[in-house]
C-alpha cells in the first residue's frame, strides 16, 4: 500500500511539473510606445466630448526628431497603428470643416510649418498603407520651437479647443470648434 501512495505521488508531482508551463499566461513585454488618449473638453469628469484622439507616444531616447518624424514625409502622428482622432460633432479643424465620425491623423512635418492630414482610413498600421486620395482635409500648421524639450511626444487640448502637439522642442497647434 505504500508503495502505490508513493509512486502516486511521484507520478502526479511529475504531471504537476509539465502542465504549469502549458497553464501559465504568457505576456508580451510592454509597449514602449504606449498608447494615450487626448480629448475636448479634458476633463474626465465631462463625459460631452467634441473630439478625442487616441495615439501612442514614442520616446526620443536619445534619437533625433528627423530621424524619427523626417520632415516632407507622411508620419503615422506617433507610433505603432495610425492616429485615430474622432469628432463627436461637425468641427472647424484648422478652417475646414469635418464631418462628426471617426478617422486618422497623419502629419507632414517640416522645417517651418506641419501638414495635418484627416484621412478616411482607419484601422492602418503606421502611414505604410496611407492613400492620399481618401484625405478629407490638409491643415497647415506653423511650427513653434520651445525651450524645453518634450521625451515621448504629446497630444493635448487647451481650454480653447486647441489640439497641441509637442516633441521634443517643436510645438505645433490647431485650432478647433464644433458645430
Amino acid at each position: 500500500m505504500k508503495k502505490s501512495t508513493f509512486m502516486t505521488s511521484v507520478a502526479f508531482a511529475f504531471v504537476m511539473l509539465f502542465t504549469t508551463g502549458l497553464c501559465a499566461q504568457e505576456f508580451s513585454n510592454l509597449d514602449k510606445s504606449p498608447m494615450d488618449a487626448a480629448s475636448f473638453p479634458s476633463d474626465y469628469k465631462d463625459a460631452n466630448k467634441s473630439i478625442k484622439v487616441i495615439y501612442s507616444r514614442p520616446q526620443l531616447n536619445n534619437r533625433s526628431l528627423d530621424k524619427l518624424a523626417p520632415n516632407d514625409k507622411v508620419w503615422r502622428t506617433g507610433a505603432n497603428e495610425a492616429v485615430e482622432i474622432t469628432f463627436y460633432k461637425n468641427t472647424d479643424f484648422g478652417g475646414k470643416m469635418i464631418e462628426k465620425g471617426t478617422y486618422s491623423l497623419f502629419t507632414i512635418p517640416g522645417e517651418k510649418e506641419w501638414t495635418i492630414i484627416i484621412n478616411k482610413d482607419l484601422n492602418t498600421w503606421g502611414a505604410y498603407f496611407y492613400k492620399e486620395e481618401h484625405d478629407v482635409a490638409r491643415v497647415m500648421a506653423p511650427v513653434k520651437m520651445s525651450d524645453e524639450s518634450v521625451e515621448a511626444f504629446s497630444i493635448s487640448f487647451d481650454d480653447n479647443a486647441t489640439m497641441h502637439m509637442g516633441w521634443d522642442k517643436v510645438r505645433v497647434s490647431v485650432p478647433t470648434s464644433s458645430k
